[in-house]
């Protein structure tokens, strides 16, 4: 009886992960979808389309481009994150005396990518 509680348990913890970090992209994918099939319809019938609807389909697309602004925050927030993995190591380091800090390389793999983000930034065409 224990058995099947425990494996319920992890069954409805990771289900519920799961359908948190699922569900909206299906939810948005279906109406798209429904819009897609909605404005595919109107068009056989040779209805013009309000400048309105193209707005409102094609306002997803331009909010998703990188632009400088969005690169920079990235980089920055990742070698926050890199620099927090860092001092964490240094204070554990600290408390055992130790001089090889093992965490100081993992903090270099978001450190090189909130550095790549950062250099993406001053390339990026796309202006805010």
């Amino acid at each position: 009886m224990e058995e099947s509680i425990v494996i319920f348990v992890v069954f409805a913890v990771f289900g519920s992960l799961v359908a948190i970090v699922v569900g909206p992209g299906l939810i948005k994918a279906r109406e798209r979808r429904e819009v897609q099939l909605t404005v595919r319809t109107a068009l056989d019938k040779g209805q013009p389309l309000p400048p309105e609807v193209i707005e409102t389909l094609t306002r997803d697309i331009a909010q998703n481009l990188s632009s400088r602004t969005k690169d920079l925050r990235r980089g920055v927030l990742t070698l926050a994150a890199a620099a927090g993995i860092a001092l964490l190591d240094y204070a554990i380091g600290m408390e055992e005396d130790k001089t090889f800090y093992p965490m100081l390389g993992v903090a270099a793999i978001p450190a090189m990518i909130g550095l790549a983000f950062v250099v993406l930034s001053f390339f990026n065409p796309n202006r805010d």
